[in-house]
């Protein structure tokens, strides 16, 4: 699937683009373009006309990453592009509209979705959405149970699998999530310091911890149950009073939907273990352990109304293989939630959450409670039903 470079365009070339292939501004006199994405994959940059206040995104793939000059194949941007489509489709408005994507320029245009703020700031400064638990249940119960054989024909389940294979992007995954924070086979865990003994012991040497993860990466590897987004951490979700915005879904493939679950329940420890150990804000604690019990029950319930909606076959619909199905999507929902957390705060690709905790004693204590938590979920997610069962784990963890 690889391709050749497509040549990276400037400022100026983005808004002639722009002007000669789109009706979208009335007046093209007073376009300016701003690059507004710090990624290390791909450049974002916002063209608006100064006037209006009118705006689009544009992003383009390179074949190197902007960091490492590593090459990365650019049929990532392709991906990208059709799932926000299929992703609008299946919840309207949840995902920026994609006006156009262009596979010779590697080239998405899409909606600003500039009124809508990173959910992961959001929540590290402390702000609450009465929405946000509603908001993402029903983005995950909308767009994973419709793309899988139980809902559309086998045949075309086997295409879309075909079509959104993603070797090198689910490569990284493989390595940075579910490889390396329990087998440092590339040296790049960075410990914080004084924690070197207790990592070795909990994530290096422990095989039966092993053992689970293993399982894990193997359904990660051989389960194509449903399209996923693939990163669906707190950074790829946006957020205002109104609703969600979902981005980034460029590490879309058909694999086990309980990893998209997983990540959205993880990352919702980083804040919750931040400001009990960095703030000690008891009352918006108390409101995130909510926010975490609420997302992760109305989640389950979301998957039992999708189930019920959208699977028509007689035969599929057999009440008992229902509840084995939806078991095990939570068991293991639980499971990738922990390897998010660890792989978080000991591999390379930490959070701010996470990195920004300058106190060495308190970073030490974050640690060690999220790893904690992270070996927990992972071991006992079979056990896990519900979402209080998870805040008593983390409660007598804390």
């Amino acid at each position: 699937m690889e391709k050749e470079a497509s040549k990276l365009m400037t400022k100026m070339e983005m808004i002639h683009y722009i002007i000669e292939n789109f009706d979208f501004f009335e007046n093209k006199e007073n376009l300016i373009c701003e690059e507004i994405g710090d990624g290390n994959i791909n450049y974002v940059f916002r063209v608006k006309d100064i006037n209006s206040k009118k705006s689009l995104v544009v992003k383009q793939a390179d074949v190197l990453l902007r960091s490492s000059g590593r090459p990365l194949d650019i049929y990532r941007s392709k991906i990208e592009a059709e799932v926000l489509k299929l992703e609008n489709v299946l919840s309207p408005g949840s995902v920026p509209e994609v006006f156009h994507y262009d596979e010779e320029k590697s080239l998405i245009i899409m909606e600003d979705i500039s009124d809508y703020k990173n959910l992961r700031t959001e929540l590290l400064n402390g702000k609450t959405y009465n929405h946000l638990s509603d908001s993402l249940a029903d983005f995950l119960g909308k767009t994973l149970i419709p793309m899988t054989d139980l809902v559309i024909s086998r045949e075309e389940k086997k295409k879309n699998a075909k079509k959104f294979t993603n070797p090198e992007l689910c490569d990284i995954t493989e390595d940075l999530v579910l490889t390396e924070p329990y087998y440092n086979y590339k040296n790049r865990n960075i410990i914080s310091e004084g924690l070197e003994d207790y990592v070795n012991e909990s994530l290096y040497e422990n095989d039966g911890l092993h053992l689970e993860v293993l399982k894990l990466k193997d359904k990660y590897q051989n389960y194509s149950q449903t399209l996923i987004h693939g990163d669906l951490h707190l950074g790829s979700i946006f957020v205002n009073e109104n609703g969600i915005k979902v981005i980034d879904p460029e590490f879309g493939f058909y694999g086990p939907m309980a990893y998209d679950i997983g990540n959205v329940w993880g990352n919702l420890f980083f804040p919750l273990a931040h400001h009990l150990v960095v703030k000690g804000d008891e009352n918006y604690v108390s409101s995130l352990k909510n926010l975490i019990t609420e997302t992760i029950d109305k989640t389950i319930k979301m998957l039992e109304i999708s189930f019920d909606e959208n699977v028509k076959n007689k035969f599929l619909m057999n009440q008992e293989f229902k509840e084995y199905y939806l078991k095990e999507i939570i068991s293991d929902s639980f499971g990738y939630s922990g390897t998010e957390i660890i792989r978080r705060v000991v591999g390379d690709s930490k959070v701010i959450e996470v990195s920004s905790v300058e106190d060495s004693k308190q970073r030490k204590n974050l640690d060690k409670l999220l790893i904690d938590m992270g070996i927990k979920l992972i071991l006992n997610r079979e056990l896990l039903n519900q979402g209080q069962d998870v805040i008593e784990v983390f409660e007598s963890l804390a």
